[in-house]
């Protein structure tokens, strides 16, 4: 596994849940970019990692795409307690 050599960034707040609820479900990088393909999101490896590393905005269109796909509520991805 690799360390991330960058601190995260401050571009959206759901990178780093969607990168440990990854890491817990045991998918790869790749998996999941395979099922955002799968669900129309056209995200590449390098969109991923900076996505993760909160480096770069999220769509909504992503955004609901990861929450299905990693089983969990947009709400919980905010970080927003219901």
């Amino acid at each position: 596994m690799r360390i991330r050599k960058q601190e995260l960034g401050d571009r959206n707040i759901i990178g780093a849940r969607v990168e440990a609820r990854r890491k817990a479900i045991g998918m790869k990088q790749k998996d999941l970019l395979t099922q955002l393909q799968i669900k129309g999101v056209d995200l590449n490896a390098s969109g991923l990692s900076k996505l993760e590393g909160q480096l770069r905005s999220v769509t909504d269109i992503e955004l609901k795409a990861l929450s299905e796909i990693l089983g969990m509520k947009v709400a919980e991805l905010l970080g927003i307690d219901e």
